[in-house]
């Protein structure tokens, strides 16, 4: 294998049964559709918004299909010809309702399979401890036992596939366990961390889901999957910190922490979000721990599997430092996150929209230009003020928003979908064109974009426009108490971008116009260029 999220076989010729995987956008299912590819499979993915696969590095070997699994009669379009449905999504941290939510589309999934004559239905669900009864159980667990009851009473032969924590580069446990070990040296803890866990490396779930294919006819359950070991919480700080190379920390359980006060904490402490960590912390109350092997009957370990847990840490946070996550737990949507269509300009007549657009021109090439913008971001920063930066990340994230620790997914590219801090691409037209959503919580709807306008004949021109859609009139009132700041937020930005990618420059021969001295990020304000400025159309 190459890392240690995918295998390096390359793909045969699609000749193998054909997959639905639903949650292709997501971090498991994302991971999961190469897979399949690698072994045979021919593989359709269904999607809300298909547009979000089209980067992906598989997207051209796959066919997707615009739907949601709550409407039967996209998923029963969806189910037309396939073998085996894997069902990956559920309603984490959406908040109240999501139980119900994750009944119906579980129902709706089933049904469909069967009446499609669909051969097998694969889920990843979680580990439930057997000693505890359901109602004990966090909301989070007792929907996705719910869900794996759901999917084996469909008539359906199904596969129900439980894990505890997944151990990969990129997954909210991972990135929970990391950040937790790295940034506190002495950590105040919850009674939780001492709870018995049966980690499970990424790599082998992925082997598990691409093995149950091929599951005999007649076998219909639940599987409990976990890695070699079983250790507490604690445990695992610990041995992460070892495997990182970090000194020693100073763990204090505090038995009075409750899991909503340890989610807040978790959500200060990490880029995981409170409302994401919470069913997490809630799901470490009860011990998570195999109670049988049986899967290994059905779907063969080659040699060095089930992965232990050190190795695990150790393939993850080499993906991590060379930068090359393949998905992570924010590549799928945030909860909740607003899905209205970008206001069309000049003719969109929705109501009163803001802008705030700036411009400049430079001699430098526009690939130049278009490498700084692509690269923002993340440990590169906005090029803007920034602690104004900061600032909004941390009101964000006291309001229940993801902040600015998400980061990137690669350093280097985007693709559309990604999470960047708290935007995602929604739209991404190479050395042209970056389209940013704002996942943050505000009143209203935002993006940003940045541009690169080159006439062919040495003019480039970099064009950056800030929309605001208010909602009410607290939204009104968030847009002007904000605009003073724009000229220091978003003219610093455009005036910094450009001067980065003139540093990046080499000057001509015989000199020329760049400025080598000019810094990659100005923290102070200046004004405004000429032709920027704030606009409003109603």
């Amino acid at each position: 294998m190459s890392d240690d999220d995918t295998t390096a076989t390359g793909s045969r010729a699609g000749g193998g049964p054909t997959c639905l995987v639903t949650g292709a956008s997501g971090y498991i299912g994302g991971r999961l559709v190469p897979e399949l590819l690698a072994a045979g499979h021919r593989v359709r993915c269904l999607a809300r918004t298909p547009h979000k696969l089209r980067d992906h590095p598989w997207a051209d070997r796959v066919q997707v299909v615009r739907g949601d699994v709550t409407d039967p009669a996209s998923v029963a379009e969806a189910m037309r010809g396939v073998d085996v449905a894997y069902y990956l999504v559920h309603s984490l941290g959406t908040g109240r309702g999501f139980e119900e939510t994750d009944r119906r589309a579980a129902r709706v999934f089933g049904e469909q399979a069967r009446r499609a004559g669909v051969g097998r239905i694969v889920y990843l669900g979680g580990l439930t401890p057997g000693t505890v009864p359901e109602r004990e159980l966090s909301a989070h667990l007792r929907s996705r036992a719910e869900v794996g009851r759901v999917l084996l009473d469909s008539g359906v032969p199904t596969a129900v596939l439980r894990a505890a924590v997944i151990i990969g580069s990129g997954s909210a446990s991972f990135e929970m366990l990391r950040y937790l070990s790295e940034r506190l040296p002495v950590m105040v803890t919850p009674r939780w961390v001492r709870t018995r866990i049966q980690p499970i490396a990424v790599r082998d779930v992925l082997r598990l889901l691409v093995g149950c294919a091929d599951l005999p006819a007649d076998v219909s359950r639940a599987f409990d999957i976990g890695g070699p070991e079983v250790l507490t919480y604690l445990d695992m700080m610990r041995r992460y910190t070892a495997v990182a190379g970090l000194p020693r920390r100073l763990i204090l359980p505090v038995p009075l922490l409750t899991p909503g006060l340890s989610s807040h904490w978790v959500g200060l402490v990490t880029p995981v979000p409170s409302r994401i960590a919470r069913p997490l912390t809630e799901s470490l109350r009860h011990e998570v721990v195999c109670a049988e092997n049986d899967i290994a009957r059905y779907v063969s370990a080659p040699a060095g599997h089930p992965i232990g847990f050190d190795r695990a840490v150790a393939l993850a946070l080499q993906r991590v430092r060379e930068a090359e996550v393949t998905t992570r737990w924010s590549s799928a949507s945030v909860p909740g996150a607003p899905s209205d269509p970008l206001p069309t300009d000049p003719d969109w007549a929705g109501g009163s929209l803001y802008t705030d657009v700036r411009e400049r021109e430079t001699e430098v090439a526009p690939e130049a230009l278009w490498d700084v913008i692509e690269g923002i971001g993340g440990e590169n920063g906005w090029y803007s003020f920034p602690l104004a930066w900061a600032v909004r990340g941390w009101l964000d994230r006291l309001v229940g928003g993801v902040g600015l620790r998400r980061g990137r997914r690669d350093a280097r590219r985007l693709r559309v979908g990604d999470s960047l801090d708290f935007w995602r691409v929604e739209e991404i037209e190479r050395g042209r064109l970056l389209r940013l959503r704002a996942e943050m919580r505000l009143p209203g709807l935002a993006w940003l974009e940045m541009r690169v306008d080159d006439d062919g004949a040495g003019d480039v021109r970099y064009r950056q426009r800030a929309l605001f859609h208010p909602h009410g009139l607290l939204g009104q009132l968030y847009w002007w108490s904000v605009s003073p700041f724009h000229a220091v937020v978003f003219g610093g930005m455009a005036r910094n971008i450009v001067r980065a990618a003139e540093r990046a420059t080499p000057p001509p021969a015989g000199g020329g116009a760049h400025r080598p001295d000019a810094a990659p990020q100005d923290p102070g304000a200046t004004a405004a260029h000429p032709r920027s400025g704030l606009r409003r159309k109603t």
